[in-house]
């Protein structure tokens, strides 16, 4: 026969357990609680032959009563350690970027976190009769608590620069809304992630950096997203008209719509539209 006995205090914890317990997949399991001096205990008796199987059922549950009930409170642990220069509110967000980061490829982290965690709880009660819950998880899910601790890097590298975007639009769109216009209307033709300028009478607008003294960097290459982007914040026309020659709007149309907040229509199926799609070869996109 063995026997492990689990310690904890918590009865969250100790009514996850029993619930968990009682759908074990061995026969011969015989539960038992009992009050100590420290700690509430759950004691789990196997009469059977096969102790490899029973540490790992045993193992299974462990690992997901640490996923289940237990990981949120380490990715606050690791967030207020690792990044506590940050505001209440920001840490907030960092701890939901880690979910979405979790929910965006869920079977490869739980797959990953699930097998560090039953390695490890193996390994101890294979040695060991009793497990204190909490002192075993300061102490011996260091892998694990490494797979956390790369997310929440991961979740705030991501959130700097989130906020640094939102600081570059906040700072643009201050720009535009305090500068007198230089024209009422401009096209923004779109198609694969190229853009070109017409101005109200459909002829093309030059946008190169000569016509706009844009001041940029002589080695860096820049594409026509970021002349299109100098030419809209040099003329800042009243109403900026958007043809998605492909029905796409993407991050850069997204950008657009935020720093000329009010000025931007969007259309995919205007004449102008009509005649690019009908008519838009390579060449057309291309800056020259």
């Amino acid at each position: 026969m063995k026997s492990i006995c689990i310690k904890t205090n918590n009865s969250d914890l100790l009514d996850y357990l029993l619930n968990e317990l009682d759908y074990i997949e061995l026969d011969q399991i015989y539960i038992s609680q009992k009050q100590f001096k420290h700690y509430k205990n759950i004691i789990v008796h196997y009469t059977g032959n096969n102790d490899i199987a029973f540490i790992h059922e045993l193992s299974c549950i462990l690992s997901c009563l640490i996923i289940d009930e237990i990981e949120e409170n380490l990715l606050k642990k690791l967030i207020n350690q690792n990044y506590f220069y940050f505001e209440l509110s920001e840490k907030k967000k960092i701890l939901n970027m880690c979910f979405d980061i979790f929910a965006d490829d869920f079977n490869k982290y739980f797959d990953i976190k699930y097998s560090n965690l039953i390695k490890s709880f193996s390994s101890y009660l294979s040695d060991n009769k009793s497990i204190i819950l909490y002192g075993f998880i300061n102490f011996r899910i260091k892998d694990y608590v490494k797979i956390l601790e790369n997310v929440v890097d991961e979740a705030v590298n991501s959130y700097v620069i989130e906020k640094e975007y939102f600081e570059f639009v906040s700072l643009l769109k201050l720009y535009v809304t305090s500068q007198p216009s230089n024209c009422d209307i401009v096209h923004l033709i779109y198609n694969n992630e190229n853009s070109i300028l017409l101005d109200s009478d459909k002829n093309i607008i030059n946008v190169s950096d000569d016509i706009f003294k844009a001041k940029y960097l002589s080695d860096i290459s820049f594409s026509s997203n970021d002349y299109a982007l100098n030419g809209l914040l040099t003329l800042i026309p009243n109403k900026i008209y958007i043809h998605l020659i492909d029905n796409t709007a993407d991050e850069f149309i997204h950008t657009l719509s935020l720093i000329f907040e009010g000025r931007v229509e969007i259309c995919s199926d205007c004449n102008i539209c009509k005649i690019y799609k009908r008519t838009k070869s390579k060449k057309v996109f291309i800056k020259k």
